[in-house]
């Protein structure tokens, strides 16, 4: 046994003990399992490396934080209701575009945060009652939440695990949003009319809008809006004029946040923001261990081991190990699963177009969020519409999930002949 496989091995084996006999939370695990490698590899205690490390994904970081307190402010301030209640009023005449407006809606959250459970706590728990008094059973609306989840976090203009597996081999995040635009809206309308259409295609309408909450849109008019128009127009004005330069998600973020504490309801700033960074700490924490392993299997040889190991398998087998130890590897955590896996399946498959490999690696990876023990998606989306067990949510989800890999494998495979995509 190499010292690269034993080193490799006492990581995982820390990094499971820790997460399943201990208890203890994902990122703590992977800090402890990073330690455990340097020893083992004969590094030592490598302090300058668990730190640089634990910095790797400082960027993402501040994406995430920023991109959950404009979601909460939108929240809040009673945009996503207004928006909610235009789209059912106005398209209700038309089902299966009233389902597709309504999983835009449901992503959203995910897109800007890079988190399923942003999307399913935040846009879900909103949609959830409506889709029900449409007449959507509550397992399907519950699965319809637990992807629209994965789907909006896997979605432009965030996705974390591809910026994690771009990172690995120093791809810049440019590029990424019409490839992951095709992955994910696809799979979204078809799930979404597949669990809800025959249920909504005859339902009340005028049962429906009694219960719409119309409140901040009658009342703010317009200007309820702004936010969100704004954070748009400043995401897409430098790919439209390249001369403008671009200041940053982050930043784009905190200005629309700022101005959407006036185009609304009126809450407790300092308290929306303290909840806004709490939501989101139990992700922060996994980014940090995640760089820290990374770092760690970098400095010992175990990621140049794993790389080996992939570019020696053959192809069909490399396909059928990546559809299989992504989601597992996923079970607990999506973005552990990009780091450990997707960085050595992207290097294993350098022939073919990087970005459009990254993307469709990282919608396998976001399986991880369906996959029990942790299960993040499914578990939060089981709550929201109040199931007591999340085992019917997973079964109901098993044929989405089949598809998903399918659809990222076909992306790998044909990977060299869609670079027209990549702008």
């Amino acid at each position: 046994m190499t010292t690269e496989l034993l080193t490799f091995l006492a990581m995982i084996g820390v990094f499971l003990l820790g997460c399943f006999l201990c208890k203890l939370p994902v990122s703590i695990s992977m800090v402890l399992s990073a330690i455990t490698g340097s020893l083992v590899g004969g590094k030592g205690f490598a302090l300058r490396h668990l730190v640089e490390g634990m910095f790797a994904y400082v960027d993402t970081i501040l994406v995430i934080v920023t991109a959950m307190i404009f979601m909460k402010v939108i929240q809040e301030s009673g945009t996503l209701d207004a928006i909610s209640s235009v789209i059912i009023e106005r398209f209700h005449k038309m089902p299966a575009l009233m389902l597709c407006m309504i999983m835009v809606i449901i992503m959203f959250p995910g897109m800007i945060t890079g988190s399923s459970t942003a999307s399913v706590l935040s846009a879900g728990s909103i949609m959830a009652p409506v889709l029900m008094l449409m007449g959507v059973p509550i397992l399907e609306t519950a699965c319809i939440l637990a992807m629209g989840g994965i789907l909006g976090m896997i979605a432009p203009p965030t996705n974390i695990p591809a910026m994690i597996i771009g990172a690995g081999i120093d791809i810049p995040y440019s590029g990424f949003g019409l490839p992951l635009t095709l992955m994910t809206f696809p799979l979204a309308f078809l799930f979404v009319l597949m669990f809800a259409y025959k249920y909504v295609k005859n339902m009340d309408y005028e049962e429906v809008r009694a219960k719409l909450r119309t409140q901040s849109r009658e009342k703010y008019g317009f200007r309820i809006y702004i936010p969100l128009i704004l954070a748009i127009f400043l995401m897409v004005v430098n790919k439209l004029v390249p001369s403008i330069p671009d200041i940053g998600m982050p930043l784009v973020f905190l200005i629309c946040a700022a101005v959407g504490c006036f185009t609304g309801n009126k809450f407790n700033v300092p308290k929306m923001a303290k909840e806004s960074v709490g939501a989101v700490l139990p992700v922060m924490g996994i980014l940090m261990g995640v760089g820290m392993f990374i770092q760690i299997m970098t400095l010992t040889g175990v990621r140049g081991f794993i790389v080996n190991a992939c570019l020696s398998m053959p192809s069909f087998a490399r396909y059928i190990a990546m559809a299989v130890s992504m989601p597992l590897f996923g079970a607990v955590s999506s973005f552990g699963s990009a780091s450990v896996l997707g960085v050595p399946f992207l290097l294993s498959f350098l022939a073919k177009k990087e970005i459009i490999v990254a993307g469709a690696l990282s919608l396998i990876a976001s399986l991880g969020d369906m996959m029990p023990p942790t299960a993040l998606a499914g578990i939060f989306a089981a709550q929201v519409v109040g199931m007591p067990k999340y085992t019917p949510v997973l079964k109901k989800c098993l044929l989405p999930c089949f598809i998903i890999i399918v659809w990222g494998i076909l992306f790998i495979v044909f990977a060299n002949q869609l670079s027209f995509l990549i702008i």
